[in-house]
């Protein structure tokens, strides 16, 4: 089998974990024996261009020549069974799925965010969830709010681009949803379950994992929508050492907050940007990992990391994470107690639902750590993920015709 995967990265200078997905992807299937063509650009060129290649950056959402014609000779010159799409902005575009359907090759996509409709692709504006702009022919209050880049420019060539190609987008053979709230998107926007599949990602297997520590652990980018002003509000709601030690790893513009918290409280602790080994070691020292994000978080990578750790989560119902955790046939938990998953338990993302959550959650760490560990084996591990991905790689050839 041979796979075109098409990724616009994003800067190197913001850590991307969809720049890491794709990384990791294209070395699980190259080890599974898939050959894999990359077709990638960078917003990391866009300072070194030429002027006239900058002259263009301003239509290149909607068409970047260079990219198409480029990818073209690609696909005439080694015939892939499939082109893989993930992120297309800004210099790629949603074009290069009609360049493939004119050589004859079907487009797969993974939908990472919700850029579909919405233009910062996040359904989040001013430290609240936003939807404004669904089912409108053009994204006016994208333009309005400067949603895009924090630019009205910008923002009206996004929601320009996301308008114009409509019909592009509703003519990907098949889009792969990385959970249950990311295919309830698609089918918003009109896309025909048959054409929708349901394929999180993978993280490494980190082996034999320990058993629980104590407290709980919040990792991630330190940014309003993680919800850490959430967390702290209900951790404060508790006496000092009543829930044994808070952690906090991370960066971003939150971190000021996160350091007046350590100075405050003996039994919170800012732990700053950890490499691997510390991630490891701080998911070994917890009991519960926390996933208080305030926006519909597509899929946040920290919660299959905890799983393949032994470690249960406590998150806010919004957008993939009950389904990670195994909570999403649940619904909304009801009033402010906790809805327990398979792994863990979900919550009303308000500080008196999830401080009420936080006791539970520590009282019933162990007993579900061996339930976290089994999930993400049964669901998140490199081996079942790839064979899926093989799996809706050789269906959707199969279904356009091709070997």
């Amino acid at each position: 089998m041979r796979i075109v995967v098409a990724h616009n990265r994003y800067r190197e200078a913001q850590p991307s974990g969809e720049n890491t997905i794709v990384d990791a992807e294209i070395a699980q299937l190259t080890a599974a024996g898939v050959e894999v063509l990359p077709f990638f650009r960078s917003s990391d060129e866009i300072p070194s261009m030429s002027k006239p290649a900058k002259a263009l950056l301003p239509i290149s959402p909607i068409w970047a020549p260079k990219a198409q014609h480029d990818l073209d000779r690609l696909l005439a010159e080694h015939r892939p069974d499939v082109l893989h799409l993930h992120n297309p902005y800004p210099l790629l575009s949603p074009w290069v799925v009609r360049t493939a359907h004119k050589r004859g090759v079907p487009v797969v996509q993974t939908v990472h965010n919700y850029r579909q409709v919405c233009s910062s692709g996040l359904y989040f504006r001013d430290g609240m969830i936003c939807q404004d702009c669904r089912g409108r022919a053009l994204g006016v209050p994208a333009i309005v709010h400067r949603c895009y880049r924090g630019s009205r420019a910008q923002s009206a060539l996004m929601a320009t681009t996301l308008a114009v190609h409509r019909p592009t987008w509703r003519s990907v053979d098949r889009f792969i949803a990385l959970t249950t709230a990311v295919a309830d998107h698609l089918r918003d926007y009109g896309i025909p379950d048959e054409r929708i599949v349901v394929k999180p990602n993978a993280v490494p297997d980190p082996g034999t994992t320990a058993a629980p520590g104590d407290g709980f652990l919040f990792m991630g980018r330190l940014s309003p929508e993680k919800g850490l002003d959430l967390l702290l509000e209900a951790w404060r709601r508790h006496p000092v050492g009543a829930l044994g030690p808070l952690r906090i790893a991370g960066d971003g513009e939150l971190r000021p907050l996160a350091e007046a918290a350590a100075a405050d409280r003996p039994d919170v602790r800012y732990l700053g940007q950890l490499d691997r080994a510390g991630v490891r070691a701080a998911l070994a020292d917890s009991a519960v990992v926390l996933a208080t994000s305030t926006w519909h978080d597509v899929l946040p990578t920290v919660i299959i990391e905890a799983l393949a750790s032994g470690r249960p989560v406590l998150g806010t119902a919004l957008g993939g994470i009950p389904y990670l955790v195994g909570a999403d046939t649940l619904g909304e938990p009801a009033g402010t107690g906790p809805a327990e998953g398979e792994a863990g338990w979900v919550v009303a993302p308000e500080p008196a639902a999830l401080a009420a959550a936080l006791p539970v959650a520590r009282a019933g760490a162990a007993a579900l750590a061996p339930a976290a560990r089994a999930r993400y084996e049964r669901m998140f591990h490199p081996d079942v993920v790839t064979k899926r991905l093989i799996d809706i790689y050789a269906d959707v050839a199969a279904t356009a015709g091709r070997p």
